[in-house]
């Protein structure tokens, strides 16, 4: 059963002379072949997230670093 994943969007004008009928029609599938499967995604999902291991490596430790100096900080005051 293949489903249809096209966007139409009608705009009608009515009780005015003449066609003011406004017609859009977005093809999501160019080839027909757009379709993902579930393996598909999985592995697109995983190459998304090993991009960004990087920036959340950097992230974790800033935050790491600026969890001690508040420890660190907060010992001085009251020691």
């Amino acid at each position: 059963m293949e489903e249809d994943n096209s966007l139409n969007i009608e705009q009608n004008v009515g009780n005015v002379d003449g066609d003011f009928t406004k017609s859009i029609t977005i093809d999501m599938e160019d080839d027909g072949s757009s379709e993902m499967g579930d393996v598909e995604a999985v592995l697109d999902l995983t190459y998304n997230v090993f991009q960004y291991i990087p920036e959340i490596l950097f992230v974790s430790v800033y935050a790491l670093i600026m969890y001690a100096a508040v420890l660190w900080i907060t010992k001085r005051i009251k020691g």
